[in-house]
């Protein structure tokens, strides 16, 4: 039987110079007595753009690192529990709605009570749309980052204005979108080709394709705009394609490459936004079989070699853009590879198992190319 499981989203707002109005109008969702929840090189965004347009915030709560370390989502708690916030409002990326998820959550477990989210993302990938969240646990052996899925931590309210991304840093802009296209993939894993999920991320793949295989180089997103070289459309776009890659969350169980990414980011402090970037193109070749068919929808052809086309298309569109492809280019020692391959193998057995027969062993050579 095949499912369409919705998760509980009252509006997702869209266009170009929407955000003021939008947000002016949070409270038919229930977003009152906001706290914001966002970073400090947001801080200009927020004061000028976000600020000036909420109605009765209550403050604004910055200290949120990276992959969402379990003493930051305390900090965020106490901070809503202080100030009496009754909602939040989160201006960030992927790591600022995981925390504003966690923080709901929490407050959840201490008083019943679910804070209602906000989101306004300044990446594409997607987070602002499902109800999945990380948090880092800081207290063992190794940190590890652990996946949660509560449904009422879905955002009830989304917007996307371009204006969200015009200083978005090029490298988290663009590795993002790499991300998002990770859910349009890893997506298919449980589904049919008749699926929502397939037939909306395949809009958005095509989408992100369109816009970001003509992307130029190195200059950042407004000096982009400035040169003409880019357009506020074209933001639109990428805002779209992240949803519709991301447009079921509900209804699918993602695979390899985002757990080997929730390793190397949770626990050896790689930039989240990245992972995708080194894993996906990899994983998609080495777990062809697993898909099988299911790819075409993504790379059609009559000689069942979707996957390889598939892979090759995103892997150069990594390397036009810029954006590193391998382990090796971060400040990570090759011995750590036994590592990741272990905490895979212990965490996310289903995940190595689509590697095929004798997976272990295809998983250390499958890291073995990812260094």
């Amino acid at each position: 039987m095949n499912q369409l499981t919705c998760l509980p989203q009252d509006s997702v707002l869209w266009g170009t110079n929407i955000l003021a109005d939008a947000v002016s109008g949070f409270g038919e969702h229930g977003i009152e007595r906001p706290i914001t929840f966002t970073v400090a090189p947001l801080n200009h965004l927020n004061e000028t753009a976000l600020q000036p347009h909420i109605r009765q915030g209550v403050g604004v709560f910055t200290d949120l690192p990276a992959h969402v370390p379990d003493v930051a989502v305390q900090e965020g708690l106490q901070a809503c529990i202080r100030l009496g916030a009754k909602s939040i409002i989160a201006l960030g990326g992927g790591s600022v709605l995981d925390a504003a998820k966690a923080v709901s959550y929490l407050h959840f477990q201490r008083t019943g009570h679910f804070l209602p989210i906000a989101a306004l993302p300044t990446t594409l990938s997607g987070s602002e749309f499902s109800h999945y969240f990380g948090i880092t646990e800081t207290t063992g052996r190794v940190k590890f980052k652990r996946s949660y899925a509560i449904r009422e931590t879905t955002p009830k309210v989304v917007v996307l204005d371009p204006v969200l991304l015009l200083d978005t840093p090029r490298s988290l802009l663009l590795s993002s979108a790499i991300k998002g296209m990770d859910h349009a993939v890893e997506g298919m894993r449980k589904v049919r080709v008749d699926h929502p999920h397939a037939i909306m991320s395949a809009s958005g793949l095509q989408r992100f394709f369109t816009v970001l295989e003509r992307w130029p180089e190195t200059l950042e997103t407004r000096r982009a705009i400035d040169h003409g070289l880019v357009t506020p459309y074209d933001l639109l776009q990428l805002q779209l394609a992240a949803w519709q890659c991301y447009f079921s969350p509900a209804s699918v169980i993602y695979g390899l490459s985002h757990r080997i990414g929730h390793i190397l980011g949770g626990t050896f402090g790689l930039p989240h936004s990245m992972t995708s970037c080194i894993t996906l193109a990899p994983v998609i070749r080495a777990c062809a079989d697993y898909y099988g068919a299911k790819l075409d929808i993504f790379a059609p052809g009559p000689d069942g070699l979707a996957a390889e086309r598939l892979a090759e298309r995103i892997a150069n569109l990594v390397l036009s853009l810029g954006l590193p492809n391998r382990i090796g280019h971060f400040d990570l020692d090759k011995s750590q590879l036994g590592k990741i391959a272990e905490l895979l193998k212990a965490n996310y057995p289903k995940e190595v198992d689509d590697l095929g027969g004798d997976a272990a062993a295809k998983l250390d050579q499958l890291l073995e190319r990812l260094w």
